[in-house]
């Protein structure tokens, strides 16, 4: 798991950046907060405050939010306590939360993590699917946001 030296974290910052093509142009800067922050035991421990810690890095003197990359990065790391946020899964649970309503609080806001894994949470309650851990719903999910929401690209 080891998060404690610049040259492990620049390794998983570059290949989770490349795999998923997340389009973070500096990795060094991303790589060196994520030092800076401690990590290891918080993701064991599945703190759920880290991701939004993680997401925050200031490039240039400018604060940026790469929300999606640290749900993956936590991911990678703890899988069942760290369900991934991207497009699709957005997509497709607020389409989910339009139909059948099983969210019941005002804040649907999911790129806040904590709220992300709360809808999570309640979508695996209100479709009864506690036997599946959030690893296996989030992959559901946004296998189901890609076939049901395609990226249109211009031809």
């Amino acid at each position: 798991m080891e998060n404690y030296t610049l040259q492990d974290v620049l390794i998983k910052v570059s290949s989770l950046n490349d795999f998923y093509s997340i389009n973070i142009f500096s990795v060094f800067p991303v790589a060196k907060h994520i030092v800076g922050l401690n990590i290891d035991d918080r993701l064991l421990s599945g703190d759920e405050t880290l991701v939004n810690d993680i997401s925050a890095v200031i490039i240039n003197e400018t604060t940026k939010n790469f929300y999606s990359f640290a749900t993956k990065y936590c991911s990678h790391h703890n899988s069942l306590d760290y369900p991934i946020y991207d497009s699709y899964v957005d997509k497709i649970l607020s389409y989910f939360m339009n139909i059948d309503n099983f969210m019941f609080s005002n804040n649907k806001n999911m790129k806040d993590f904590l709220q992300f894994k709360k809808i999570l949470l309640q979508f695996r309650k209100h479709y009864d699917l506690e036997q599946f851990s959030l690893k296996e719903i989030d992959r559901y999910l946004w296998l189901l946001g890609k076939e049901t929401f395609p990226k249109k690209y211009k031809k």
